[in-house]
């Protein structure tokens, strides 16, 4: 795969390599409103310069449409559809190709170069899409499962639909923040005492992360009309990762009997880099085998929809101390996007472009393959040892979390994320 080599320097080891070419949102000190660029190696491609300097005139396909790339979120470059979106990341490619068929567009355009290529700490991130609707899923069999013998025993840890069907919840999308977002500790309904079912309103004390991907949705769908599920892919735009903050201890006196609700609602931070699904195809692979029989609507036949992507957290402490607390596999999830998106249709719920679904938390077998700290600390039962002595059972004010994730394998053809992190904040004090 390293064939494919940049006429700009780029770090072996960079997650964004000429194969990668994620899509999102920046702003800068020379164009301050939020306008579309490309990643490559440490720089970016401001896209808005790079069309209004003539950039796409061997692409006569995008020319009618070259008015995404000034707008303040990716929402009408994704509407366009898969196609372009295939053409457009392959011409600018070739652009940035070594010996690539339009050196006059870039390499050898100095004024243009000069403008439209900045550095990645020159940028300020913002949100990738306009997200209308977000669902959570629980797609991670080995979470589901830990999280099940936890607090109904392994006889019963999962409940009789879950391998039959993408289990989810509707999420709270204007709570989706971009990487780098404060996320304030919440304040809810908890019992001290299960003993005594009479709750207190206090800041969450067990306050957790999730290790997730999300998916954006690219193509709408017709209220009524179901997605069928080889039609799915054809509908999604790209992935991100995504940590969906979760209060266990709220969660576990709200949740019976409608499920997660201010648990789960107070923020869930995504990486701001959208890797586009094309990107992502030569690391499909299969999920987690399914022993159940999928109904007819779910059956992709044994198409690879899952993706090999290494996934990591890491916690930072107050003090500046890093602890890896987790490393695993994104095949690590039971469904797919396109099993998730066709279960979510099935019934006639309409999708828009930009809506985003999660996976759930992913979690391997191994307890440093966990995914959250709910299941890593048997829900506050053993503490987990940091690198510089400190221990935790749950996060605590200051602590940061940063989520990566790295597929590829081969250096020089690496295709990753950048990072997905977020810092806790104290509660508010609340007086009534």
């Amino acid at each position: 795969m390293a064939s494919l080599r940049s006429w700009l320097e780029i770090a072996p080891k960079s997650h964004f390599s000429l194969y990668n070419l994620p899509f999102g949102i920046i702003s800068t000190a020379s164009i301050p409103e939020p306008h579309p660029a490309v990643a490559i190696g440490d720089q970016v491609l401001d896209l808005q310069i790079f069309t209004a300097g003539n950039g796409f005139a061997a692409l006569s396909t995008i020319q009618p449409h070259q008015a995404v790339f000034s707008r303040p979120t990716l929402n009408d470059f994704a509407a366009l559809g898969r196609p372009l979106h295939r053409v457009v990341r392959e011409y600018l490619q070739t652009v940035l190709l070594e010996d690539g068929p339009f050196p006059d567009v870039l390499k050898e355009n100095k004024a243009l170069r000069d403008n439209a290529l900045i550095t990645q700490k020159d940028c300020r991130m913002h949100l990738p899409m306009h997200i209308n609707d977000y669902t959570d899923f629980y797609a991670g069999l080995h979470h589901a499962y830990n999280v099940g013998v936890l607090f109904r025993g392994p006889q019963n840890a999962l409940q009789p639909n879950y391998k039959h069907l993408p289990v989810g919840y509707h999420g709270r999308a204007s709570s989706v923040v971009v990487s780098g977002t404060p996320i304030r500790r919440p304040n809810g309904q908890i019992l001290t005492d299960p003993a005594v079912k009479e709750p207190i309103l206090s800041p969450c004390r067990k306050l957790d992360m999730e290790l997730e991907l999300g998916c954006f949705v690219c193509k709408p769908s017709a209220m009524g009309e179901p997605v069928r599920i080889t039609d799915a892919p054809e509908h999604l735009f790209g992935v991100v990762l995504m940590n969906d903050w979760s209060a266990r201890d709220i969660q576990a006196w709200e949740y019976v009997p409608l499920g997660p609700f201010n648990s789960k609602n107070f923020g869930t931070t995504i990486s701001p880099w959208v890797v586009l699904m094309d990107a992502l195809e030569p690391s499909a692979s299969a999920g987690l085998q399914n022993d159940a029989k999928c109904l007819p609507y779910l059956d992709e036949h044994q198409r690879k929809s899952h993706y090999a992507i290494d996934l990591s957290v890491e916690l930072t402490t107050d003090s500046g101390s890093s602890s890896t607390i987790c490393k695993t596999s994104a095949t690590n999830l039971l469904f797919s996007f396109p099993q998730m998106l066709a279960h979510h249709t099935v019934g006639g719920c309409p999708f828009n472009v930009g809506d985003l679904m999660g996976s759930g938390t992913i979690s391997g077998e191994a307890k440093s393959a966990k995914g959250c700290l709910l299941e890593q600390s048997e829900n506050g039962k053993v503490s987990i040892r940091l690198d510089d002595g400190q221990e935790r059972m749950f996060l605590q004010d200051g602590d940061e979390i940063t989520i990566t994730g790295v597929c590829g394998g081969e250096e020089g053809a690496l295709v990753g994320f950048g990072q997905c992190s977020g810092k806790i904040i104290s509660a508010i004090e609340l007086k009534f």
